[in-house]
């Protein structure tokens, strides 16, 4: 039933998650934290951490933890599996129809409304993590000057995470 229930969450969030990732990130939550309790907001947040420095999607990198955590092996792949095929699924059959219909003023319309909404959900999933993640000073200067690296330099991100990682055995050793 373990396994199952694993493939069915995660099942649902590759299905209803639009937008990538970040977009991900409040349905995730309300999913393993909220709702099964699988886990802490705070191993969460860690999760999340690390999806980010390791390659692949927030998704299945989280898929994949929680799964092994709850049932080992199996439970990780019951998991990866059920946030992978949902949209795979969805964007075989999309991509048909997309190819078919690109140049339809309504599929023009429907992408100007999707646009919005995918930043409103990465807003939201900021939002939501935020206060659990900047907790004291020196972790809001490491988030501030990872902000303004990100945004005003072409830094590369994951050199931004190694330098934030050293920055935290600095603060927090």
């Amino acid at each position: 039933m373990t396994l199952l229930t694993l493939f069915y969450t995660f099942a649902k969030i590759g299905a209803f998650s639009f937008g990538g990732g970040y977009a991900m990130i409040p349905l995730i939550q309300r999913e393993i934290v909220t709702n099964h309790k699988w886990l802490s907001l705070s191993q969460f947040i860690d999760v999340i951490a690390i999806s980010q420095a390791t390659p692949g999607p927030i998704a299945i990198n989280s898929a994949t933890f929680v799964g092994y955590k709850i049932a080992g092996f199996w439970g990780s792949a019951f998991a990866t599996t059920g946030v992978v095929l949902p949209p795979f699924m969805i964007m075989f059959i999309l991509t048909r129809l997309f190819l078919k219909y690109r140049d339809l003023s309504f599929t023009q319309a429907a992408f100007g409304g999707i646009r919005p909404a995918v930043v409103a959900l990465i807003v939201a999933a900021a939002v939501s993590i935020f206060s659990s993640s900047i907790t004291d000073f020196p972790g809001a200067i490491i988030a501030i000057v990872v902000f303004i690296a990100t945004v005003f330099t072409k830094i590369n991100p994951i050199f931004l995470l190694l330098l934030s990682g050293i920055a935290g055995i600095f603060f927090y050793h």
